[in-house]
């Protein structure tokens, strides 16, 4: 697992921070859902929320991992020196809502499976840190491969076929 520059703030390691966000993820599979976690961190390394993609279980295609975390976390003054965590690069919608907040660090344990608004936040001046974890990788692509359908429906793709290929 390696970490590409920019870093996160002074003695905060991403790897630990994504830990948070990994337990999260396994969690959302244990329950049927789709594996990707997050997690909102203070500067100074307190968690303020964590959360994961409960689209399937809420029925609710809005709770994706990072909106979760950030709902958990509650109202803050000021999201400029938050640390977002995931576990996959952050969708469009959850690039708009780190965008929208102001959230200056975000935290990716992964963006082979899924490369989202990544590049866009970076762009935009947010410090994206990459952290290359081949746990988060195995798991997106071990449920990619299993639930098609269903992985097509979280990122906004019309497929036909049902999670056992078969035509709908």
């Amino acid at each position: 697992m390696s970490t590409s520059a920019p870093t996160v703030a002074a003695g905060l390691d991403p790897a630990t921070l994504l830990d948070v966000a990994f337990r999260q993820a396994r969690a959302g599979l244990a329950e049927g859902g789709i594996p990707i976690g997050a997690a909102l961190f203070s500067a100074d390394g307190t968690l303020l929320g964590e959360g994961r993609n409960r689209r399937v279980q809420h029925d609710d295609p809005s709770v994706h991992g990072e909106t979760d975390a950030f709902r958990a976390a509650g109202r803050q003054r000021d999201y400029s020196s938050t640390i977002m965590v995931t576990t996959l690069a952050p969708c469009w919608y959850c690039s708009g809502l780190i965008r929208q907040f102001g959230i200056g660090t975000v935290v990716i344990g992964e963006n082979r499976t899924f490369a989202g608004g990544e590049a866009w936040l970076a762009e935009l001046g947010v410090n994206v840190v990459l952290v290359d974890d081949d746990r988060c990788v195995s798991m997106m692509t071990d449920f990619v491969a299993a639930n098609p359908a269903l992985w097509n429906e979280d990122i906004g793709v019309a497929d036909d076929r049902d999670d056992d290929g078969d035509e709908r």
